[in-house]
């Protein structure tokens, strides 16, 4: 079986060919999954050779063949899978957005509000042409996209392949995963766990999650200690949790303590610098010194896990993220369980980035059918199948709706090249008051970052 992951010269491949390794050894969670081609797709060569020297200093025992390539037309025939992780203009891209933002005293987040949008219009013509590719030359593909603002993109690539693209995130099981462990849940009972979590790609709320039955969030609510010990409390508060009477995902920080947000992102540099700088250090690093490779990744990747989401946290906590806080494994983890239920009939149950009326219902009913939001699904040769999640209501159905006509006028600015949408979808957004602000965000996007000024050529 083969697997192309296109942004091959990405910094979580190892995590992937290590997993991949094991199953086909016949260890770890996958081991019925036997992966013997690996294709790694980047463009760009120097990231895409450091890659390869990392795999090859880490030599993990029972690899599949990997082979790396900077033609698409190499990478995508004969693929079972395609895994989507491109980086369109890579980290100084995503410094560049998030100074659009902050410069207009905007949020400048990779994924929400203005910055993501500025990714979403760098990223989504070569998504776009990724899609209209593996049509010519693998149409029975998978495409599993984590390229963020994923939920944008998964959206547009389904106008071309439909139903077989799957968009993917760690934030809503790590929640699930954070909350069983938050109360000691054991893991023989967690083979019946079922959960109703709605909403999109980095804004939704997991309402219920029941083990053999019986819904443990209210034994979470009136448990302080355990409560205040998930990140999520951590950040936004456990008063307002209670209040609101479900967990919300992560990414809400940004909307529900956008103050607090902005304050501790001017105090530092922003997440992609911090990114920038780690990166060409360690790119340059693994060439300078072959021989290390292996060892400069590990540590690399230690570290940037530790400061995930930095700026949710107090500034002396920044680079202490606790153990417990990283219980989702990562994309690459969803990224792998999909690929093992689908390509092994291992019935698996997860919260997936899909059309909303995948399931032959509207999850939620008052968005467009083909509107991508994130829910429940079960997974098995067969396909994904979504689950019936209960009504989303009142402020966080509102905040849905209308981040979800935004994120539609995004793709369609970007698909008709029209700078008049792109900066109505960036002043209707929840996060941006004013227009004028709006149009001046989007002029210096287009004057600074010459693949946002492409989109509208």
């Amino acid at each position: 079986m083969q697997l192309t992951i296109v942004g091959g010269g990405g910094f979580r491949v190892p995590a992937m060919i290590d997993v991949l390794a094991r199953s086909r050894s016949g260890r770890g969670d996958y081991a019925s999954l036997d992966v013997d081609r690996v294709i790694l797709f980047d463009t760009d060569v120097r990231r895409l050779d450091a890659m390869m020297a990392v795999l090859s200093s880490l030599d993990f025992p029972h690899s599949p063949t990997v082979r790396g390539t900077t033609n698409i037309s190499e990478a995508l025939p004969g693929a079972d899978f395609v895994f989507s992780a491109m980086r369109v203009g890579g980290t100084c891209g995503r410094v560049l957005d998030e100074h659009c933002g902050l410069d207009h005293g905007l949020l400048g987040q990779e994924t929400v509000g203005v910055g993501g949008y500025c990714y979403a219009f760098r990223s989504l013509g070569p998504a776009l042409e990724l899609a209209r590719a593996a049509a010519r030359l693998c149409p029975n593909t998978w495409l599993i996209n984590f390229t963020n603002p994923a939920g944008i993109i998964t959206q547009a690539m389904r106008s071309v392949l439909g139903e077989r693209v799957i968009g993917i995130c760690d934030t809503p099981i790590g929640l699930v995963n954070r909350t069983l462990n938050a109360l000691n849940i054991p893991e023989e009972e967690r083979a019946d766990v079922s959960f109703d979590y709605v909403g999109l790609n980095h804004l939704g709320w997991l309402r219920s999650l029941s083990v053999g039955g019986h819904d443990i969030l209210p034994r979470l609510f009136a448990d302080e200690a355990a409560l205040g010990s998930m990140e999520e409390s951590r950040a936004i508060g456990t008063d307002w949790i209670r209040a609101l009477g479900a967990l919300p995902n992560e990414y809400l920080f940004y909307y529900y303590c956008h103050r607090e947000a902005m304050a501790r992102i001017h105090q530092d540099q922003t997440r992609g610098e911090y990114l920038r700088d780690q990166q060409e250090a360690f790119y340059n690093a693994v060439l300078s010194h072959h021989e290390q490779a292996g060892r400069t990744w590990i540590d690399a990747f230690a570290d940037r896990e530790a400061t995930y989401m930095a700026e949710a946290r107090d500034v002396d906590k920044r680079s202490g993220r606790r153990a417990e806080d990283i219980a989702g494994g990562g994309y690459q983890k969803v990224a792998l369980d999909l690929m093992n239920a689908l390509a092994t009939n291992t019935p698996a149950r997860m919260i997936l980035n899909v059309g909303n009326s995948d399931g032959g219902f509207s999850s939620i009913p008052t968005l467009l059918d083909t509107d991508v939001i994130e829910v429940p699904c079960d997974v098995d040769a067969s396909g994904v199948h979504p689950i019936p999640v209960a009504p989303l209501s009142g402020a966080a159905l509102g905040l849905v709706q209308s981040v979800k006509a935004c994120e539609n006028l995004v793709i369609d600015a970007a698909r008709e090249r029209d700078r008049t949408l792109a900066w109505q979808a960036l002043a209707l957004h929840p996060l941006v008051d004013s227009v004028n602000v709006a149009r001046d965000v989007l002029d210096q996007a287009i004057r600074t970052n010459p693949l946002v000024a492409a989109a509208f050529d």
